[in-house]
């Protein structure tokens, strides 16, 4: 019967290595963002958040998650490429004062989010109407 649990114990301990390399091999990161930002269609707050894939699967949907709250977003990256980098981040498009979440990179792929163009015509539009409001019409 001792026979049985050592295999046992063998068995869960090599699952277990298996889950911890699998998470190590999907490129998860962690970062801190000091401004708000939008993510897919939803607007996050400034603050560190976790990026992981869902699947093995490149092309598959990452979650974007806050450590500070309960907040996430899935993301769908348009393309996705292998790679080797020493430094994971994230980038940022900026559209008058919208940031948009654009590019992941892991230590194992980088991922290009596509950003919505009705977002992009909506943060165009802001700008345009507080640059208008701002220089004001005068009748002389």
């Amino acid at each position: 019967m001792k026979k049985y649990s050592n295999i046992l114990a063998a068995v869960i301990f090599l699952a277990g290595c298996g889950v911890a390399a699998n998470a190590e091999m999907r490129g998860e990161i962690i970062v801190k963002v000091p401004f708000g930002f939008v993510a897919g269609e939803k607007t996050l707050p400034a603050g560190t958040y976790k990026v992981s894939r869902l699947s093995n699967d490149i092309a598959g949907p990452l979650l974007v998650t806050s450590a500070d709250s309960s907040i996430g977003v899935f993301v769908l990256p348009a393309t996705a490429e292998s790679v080797s980098a020493d430094n994971p981040h994230v980038s940022f498009r900026q559209v008058g004062g919208e940031r948009f979440l654009n590019s992941i990179q892991t230590a194992l792929e980088t991922y290009y989010i596509p950003v919505s163009h009705a977002g992009l015509m909506e943060a165009a539009a802001k700008l345009r109407n507080s640059g208008t409001s701002a220089g004001g019409s005068g009748s002389e």
